[in-house]
């Protein structure tokens, strides 16, 4: 797939990063996508919910696909693919979700990197990208994140993205079929620096 194909579809906005590229998914992405998710089931399940059966399957993505275009239609949620710059390698995705408006204009981010991709600092600068794109086109207030205490890896990506540790909630999620606790994260659009 051509890196900017996207374009014709209809898709969306493409956010930049310095190594990466953020787009909304399409289609086309299906073997891509369901490829790096597969080969990196073990290395992301311990950290996510517990995946359906048919997860990977065309029908899961295409209904996938179909919820992600009402929640950026509706403006709740920008789900976006991360793409290796140069090459379009998929890399992983980052999630803008439960967009509130009014008197919070608040995100949440959510995001995983492919097991063969991590460590490269590739998940720091899609994060640094995607709340650049959330104060300075959505112009939100705030963006907050959460993770397991034990998954240092997506802490080093929320601390080096700027967020700020704030707090733990007990029992916050159902992480891999048990709930879990997490860590709170927080980013005010007035600490995001030039690369936030």
């Amino acid at each position: 797939m051509a890196l900017f194909d996207w374009f014709s579809e209809g898709g969306g906005p493409a956010v930049e990063g310095r190594s990466v590229l953020l787009r909304p998914p399409v289609m086309a992405d299906y073997l891509a996508w369901t490829a790096l998710r597969e080969e990196s089931q073990a290395y992301l399940q311990p950290w996510e919910p517990a995946w359906p059966e048919d997860d990977l399957g065309r029908t899961a993505f295409r209904r996938r696909l179909s919820v992600y275009e009402r929640e950026m239609d509706a403006g709740t949620a920008w789900p976006l693919f991360v793409y290796l710059r140069g090459t379009g390698d998929l890399v992983g995705a980052m999630t803008l979700s439960n967009i509130r408006r009014g008197v919070s204009e608040t995100a949440t981010l959510g995001y995983w990197i492919g097991q063969r991709f991590s460590g490269q600092g590739l998940a720091t600068d899609a994060a640094s990208a995607i709340c650049r794109f959330a104060f300075e086109t959505l112009h939100l207030h705030r963006v907050e994140a959460a993770c397991v205490p034990s998954n240092l890896a997506s802490r080093r990506v929320l601390e080096k993205s700027g967020f700020r540790l704030e707090g733990q909630a007990r029992a916050y999620l159902k992480i891999n079929g048990a709930w879990a606790d997490h860590l709170l994260f927080g980013l005010l659009c007035n600490e995001a620096g030039p690369d936030a």
